[in-house]
């Protein structure tokens, strides 16, 4: 795949390939490039297999706009828009290991309906002890 443009569009990134097909991803995936200013985020080089931003030391494989992911949802797109939460310190609220939780934020793992629900549940819950206090 060759990209012949790419653009941001509030929080995502487009591409479109050599083929005409148009990509996107969220740039909640990636921190450091969704906090760039628009200048760094201008300053990439593609090559064949992905883009870099060496200002922000940021890098995208072109692969990763084929995923069947292009935008955290549930719990992933919780902490990825609220950085603030502290992982470690909800994952002990729930019971649960710190790494399993950081694996649902990754979306290297998928909590069930009922999982999923319970830390969302507990992170409510902290808000509303934050509103009272």
């Amino acid at each position: 795949m060759k990209v012949k443009k790419l653009w941001f569009d509030g929080e995502k990134i487009f591409i479109l390939t050599d083929d005409g097909r148009e990509l996107w991803q969220s740039l909640l995936w990636y921190p450091r490039l969704l906090n760039a200013s628009p200048e760094q985020r201008q300053n990439y080089e593609i090559d064949h297999s992905g883009i870099r931003w060496e200002d922000v030391d940021e890098d995208m494989s072109l692969d990763s706009f084929l995923y069947d992911d292009p935008e955290p949802v549930g719990v992933a797109r919780i902490f990825r828009k609220h950085p603030e939460l502290n992982v470690s310190a909800i994952a002990r609220r729930l019971g649960m290991k710190q790494s399993l939780l950081a694996a649902y934020i990754s979306g290297n793992k998928k909590p069930s309906k009922e999982r999923e629900k319970e830390i969302i549940n507990v992170v409510k819950q902290i808000g509303q002890e934050l509103i009272e206090a």
